[in-house]
């Protein structure tokens, strides 16, 4: 049995964040509901009829769904998590019959795209991890066990940037030449701009020979983000070769930065030296800083990499594997309107900056030639605000307001726009945290809502359409689930890194009655600190006239400890009044407090109460899983013994 706290404050004027939040969970079932009418058949699948012609696509069809699972976790409907389930089940048998999977896993990519493709499997994971389990392990177990051809553990490298389940697929693309499109090779230009140049106008075979001698073999840094599928293994197993695995290779890539003044390299020819098979250099390689998005890949790729390090070993120094390299670009930084910059990313930053595309704020570069540092962007927040939220090290606070400090923009704006990781609101996030943005849950929440309509009208206007290979990113485009609002306001958690990451979170709910996870129906919540001190939860129950009940999880795989709950109540119902008053009395609320010692507290929520709790958090007590407050036993692999650090 845990803990439990019953609500008693009388909710009389309910909060206007409170309301909003639940009208989006309303809205977003109706969305999702009507999504599934019009893009997708009965099996599951995307109503596709083309073929795939390139090795690129595979993400594109899982990317659709990726957060509807999330939603569930967050309290979605009850049956949204089939949902999500029949459309992973639909889009891989799809997939395979494209050519494009082998043994439900990609067949060979890199994993910038196989990031993408994994969050939905992830999530579901999370969700089910008793349905998932013996897949999560297979899919792990293509890195972990060399014979698989992915990894070799004598130089500590994934062999190959392209790599998956296909031990035949080599290089990086079928043919002589890259598939290069004309807006591709506009945004980021052409790799190895140090070789002998092709021809003017479009890239001949020649290049593709370089690319594929010297980008198609060894190691490359965006493959960090594997890290993240042997993470979700070893939290579904407890297995210590999964452990062991990333500690080696995450440990690896670790060394050579060190090597490199800090700065993470690139890239890994296949006798394991840096720059072996680039004259010596420490860029260039396959998705990384040279070409084609540099730091935008390459430090997501490494935070969840050394999230998961940590997570494995309980070494907190592994997120020095970030740190450093993102101290560089902040030190190479310059202020400067982004309509001045050289970004690569145009389409991204104007819709998030709006009308500030014009301020003078602060830019860093993300790539890295041997002209030096270039392509000149806003600083990505959602790797800082990361290292932030899992260490809540002063350090890593102070660096983000050195950035906020040198930004000429506004962070208390909240604009209107999704990005395709669903993120991208971390400045007004960290503001609200910091005091100084109080308005941002009903704004955030507004945000989403004319997100969500956005979709259903762009929905609207291409239902029943063919969907041309081109085209095929209008599944993504068209997503109306909407999270990012929901996962900081309730869970006290940035959205989940995009393109390596699994989720985190202060807190996470779950429905002591309906026995899953998610706020119940009616109850909304709000974190409004993250200060591991002081984290502060308001519960509101909305429903004049039935019950629920909260059992609140410290951290996003129970990994962190509630010392103490302090909590609000109201223990004197005169507040009510007597029969002829003509309204009633301010409650008198007082405070008390419980020491759960353990990650899970239950509150019972009585009909139109709520109740504040300020959590004292011991953070990263124990080794994290998917375990829940409603059994002690793993589903596939016996009990559930805590992995040892």
């Amino acid at each position: 049995m845990h803990p439990v706290i019953t609500a008693s404050v009388p909710l009389l004027e309910p909060p206007a964040w409170a309301l909003a939040q639940r009208q989006l969970f309303d809205l977003l079932d109706q969305a999702w509901r009507q999504f599934d009418r019009d893009f997708t058949g009965l099996d599951g699948r995307l109503n596709y009829h083309g073929r795939l012609t390139s090795r690129d696509g595979v993400d594109d069809f899982y990317e659709a769904f990726f957060n509807w699972p999330q939603l569930y976790l967050l309290g979605g409907a009850d049956d949204l998590l089939a949902a999500a389930e029949r459309h992973w089940v639909g889009v891989t048998r799809q997939l395979t019959e494209l050519g494009m999977l082998h043994n439900e896993y990609e067949r060979g990519y890199d994993w910038f795209h196989q990031s993408e493709s994994m969050l939905l499997f992830y999530f579901l994971c999370m969700a089910a991890p008793d349905r998932w389990a013996e897949r999560a392990l297979r899919f792990a177990n293509l890195y972990v066990d060399p014979g698989h051809g992915n990894y070799d553990p004598e130089h500590r490298i994934i062999r190959n940037p392209h790599n998956g389940s296909d031990q035949l697929r080599e290089g990086l693309f079928d043919g002589d030449s890259y598939p290069w499109r004309p807006d591709e090779a506009r945004m980021y230009g052409f790799p190895l701009d140090w070789v002998p140049p092709p021809e003017p106008g479009e890239p001949d075979a020649r290049l593709g020979t370089q690319m594929r001698h010297r980008m198609g073999r060894g190691d490359t840094a965006v493959n960090l983000a594997a890290a993240s599928l042997v993470r979700n293994a070893l939290m579904l197993s407890g297995a210590a070769r999964y452990q062991d695995w990333i500690a080696e290779y995450v440990g690896a890539w670790r060394e050579r930065a060190v090597a490199n003044r800090g700065i993470l390299p690139d890239n890994v020819a296949p006798d394991g030296t840096v720059g072996g098979l680039l004259e010596g250099r420490w860029y260039g390689g396959h998705y990384g800083w040279s070409w084609p998005h540099g730091w935008y890949g390459i430090g997501q790729a490494a935070t969840g990499a050394a999230l998961a390090a940590v997570a494995a070993t309980g070494d907190e120094s592994f997120l020095d594997l970030v740190r450093a390299t993102l101290d560089e670009i902040i030190a190479c930084g310059r202020v400067m309107a982004f309509t001045e910059s050289d970004s690569s990313l145009r389409s991204r930053w104007t819709a998030q900056l709006g009308e500030d595309v014009r301020t003078p704020t602060l830019h860093v570069p993300f790539r890295y030639a041997d002209r030096g540092w270039f392509d000149y962007n806003p600083v990505l927040m959602s790797v800082p605000i990361a290292l932030w939220h899992h260490s809540a090290a002063s350090a890593d606070q102070a660096r983000i307001e050195r950035v906020r400090s040198a930004s000429g923009h506004d962070w208390g704006a909240v604009r209107a726009f999704r990005g395709k990781e669903e993120a991208g609101h971390e400045e007004p996030w960290f503001a609200f945290l910091a005091g100084d943005n109080p308005d941002y849950p009903e704004q955030i929440l507004a945000a989403a809502q004319a997100q969500v309509r956005h979709r259903l009208a762009r929905m609207e206007v291409h239902r029943g359409h063919d969907v041309s290979e081109a085209d095929i990113h209008l599944w993504q485009q068209s997503n109306p689930v909407v999270t990012e609002a929901l996962v900081q306001l309730t869970w006290g958690g940035p959205q989940v890194i995009y393109n390596g990451g699994l989720q985190q979170a202060r807190v996470r709910y779950h429905d002591a009655h309906a026995r899953r996870p998610g706020l119940p129906p009616a109850v909304a919540a709000l974190v409004s600190r993250i200060e591991p001190e002081a984290t502060v939860v308001d519960l509101v129950n909305l429903d004049p006239l039935g019950d629920r009940a909260v059992i609140v999880q410290a951290g996003a795989f129970a990994e962190d400890t509630i010392r103490t709950a302090r909590y609000t109540r109201c223990a004197d119902p005169s507040w009510i009044g007597d029969l002829y008053d003509y309204g009633h009395r301010g409650p008198v609320v007082t405070a008390a407090s419980i020491h759960p010692e353990g990650p899970w507290l239950r509150v019972e929520l009585p009909r139109s109460t709520s109740i504040r709790l300020t959590l004292r958090l011991d953070l990263r007590t124990r080794p994290p899983s998917y375990r829940t407050p409603f059994e002690g036993r793993h589903p596939e692999h016996g009990t559930r013994e805590p992995l040892q650090w």
